[in-house]
């Protein structure tokens, strides 16, 4: 019959998953050309790094040549913290994007990058989840929507920033930016770099030179948790401030704030302080070669480092002190001890109620009074008499 293609496919809506931790997952309906269709579920970060692979296969269609040789349709990079609004917001440019993918010609829509990214795989017919978590939350998109697709798809507008200070690159991926130059950002990495383009310009530039235009503070950045989530060190550090942390590869430490300007909040045992998120990998994930590359570029500068930082807003960022990360951190462990400390006590209360049970001796029958001389002579035998007389 041929090699296998895909003729069709349909954004059904998304999940909003509990386990391993809370996230989203979109649901497509892929039709195949052997008329067998099958449901298939990905992340946005798994479908956008599979678009950016795409473009690189195919650099002429992507615009990266000439942009006005360009079919491959666009697609906004993940936003830092993705929310239930933004999930539900992008499925109409997803919509749109994947009825242009399977139009477009053979060599790219019937590729083998393609055709392997929706093909069905194991977590596809049997998610991993946790009887102790609640089930997934299933949210359809409506069936008026999926006709007319006009009616949900916009533009996509990307985000503008201002750049707060000078910024001289250092590499030729990077983008040099004055004080007071308006970008485009077209990629936000939690590592504290942003791809971003200025006029005719691209390149890399560090987050922490660039405040947003409505106010000083991002709204992306989530808020502190003091639970932790475990990482471990995948590069050493040896701290320049005084609130950083110096480390060393293989370490474990756990993430309580996960900054912008990539520079995290972590706690080592009962010490908090910052360290570079791009030496940092969270636990049990595989490592990658990007990954590996990543690490080999210096870390980002922090905010608190830039000097002559000329700002349009009146007030500055909501900044932490570590002493206040330091406090909320103790208080979180202490609380989560004392938990521990009750369910033990509790658990060797009820040991010790139960010990007592298991001891006692079993009852033992009564002994009957001796009968009297009396008694003996008048009611036994003459062979008992005998033996008292």
């Amino acid at each position: 019959m041929g090699d296998a293609f895909i003729r069709h496919i349909e954004l059904l809506g998304y999940e909003k998953r509990f386990y391993p931790s809370q996230h989203y997952v979109y649901m497509f309906l892929v039709k195949w050309n052997d008329l067998s269709e099958k449901v298939v579920y990905r992340r946005f970060t798994e479908i956008y790094e599979f678009h950016k692979a795409l473009k690189e296969m195919f650099p002429i269609e992507s615009g990266d040549i000439n942009v006005e040789n360009r079919i491959i349709p666009h697609l906004p990079a993940p936003k830092w913290f993705d929310g239930q609004r933004s999930t539900e917001n992008r499925q109409g440019t997803l919509a749109e994007y994947c009825y242009t993918l399977v139009n477009l010609p053979h060599k790219i829509s019937r590729c083998l990058h393609v055709v392997s990214f929706f093909k069905v795989r194991h977590d596809d017919m049997n998610p991993v989840t946790d009887s102790q978590i609640k089930k997934p939350e299933v949210f359809l998109l409506p069936k008026d929507s999926k006709k007319n697709l006009t009616d949900i798809t916009g533009p996509i507008v990307l985000q503008t920033y201002r750049a707060i200070a000078d910024y001289e690159k250092s590499s030729t991926s990077e983008m040099a930016l004055k004080a007071g130059d308006m970008v485009d950002v077209v990629e936000k990495s939690e590592n504290g770099w942003w791809f971003c383009q200025l006029k005719n310009k691209r390149g890399w530039v560090p987050a922490a030179y660039l405040e947003p235009m409505d106010g000083p503070d991002e709204s992306e950045e989530q808020e502190p948790n003091y639970a932790g989530e475990v990482y471990t060190v995948q590069k050493s550090y040896t701290a320049v401030e005084e609130d950083e942390l110096t480390l060393k590869e293989g370490d474990t430490i756990e993430v309580i704030h996960k900054l912008l300007d990539g520079w995290w909040v972590i706690r080592k045992d009962e010490t908090t302080g910052y360290y570079p998120a791009m030496y940092l990998q969270k636990a049990g994930e595989v490592n990658t070669s990007v990954k590996s590359e990543l690490r080999n570029r210096g870390a980002p500068p922090r905010r608190s480092t830039i000097r002559n930082v000329k700002s349009i807003h009146r007030q500055g960022r909501k900044q932490i002190s570590q002493e206040t990360y330091r406090r909320n951190s103790k208080k979180y462990i202490q609380k989560q001890q004392k938990m521990q400390g009750n369910f033990q006590n509790k658990a060797n209360v009820i040991i010790e109620k139960k010990e007592p049970e298991d001891n006692k001796p079993k009852a033992q029958p009564a002994v009957p009074p001796r009968p009297s001389k009396d008694l003996i002579l008048n009611r036994c035998t003459e062979s008992t008499r005998s033996k008292i007389l």
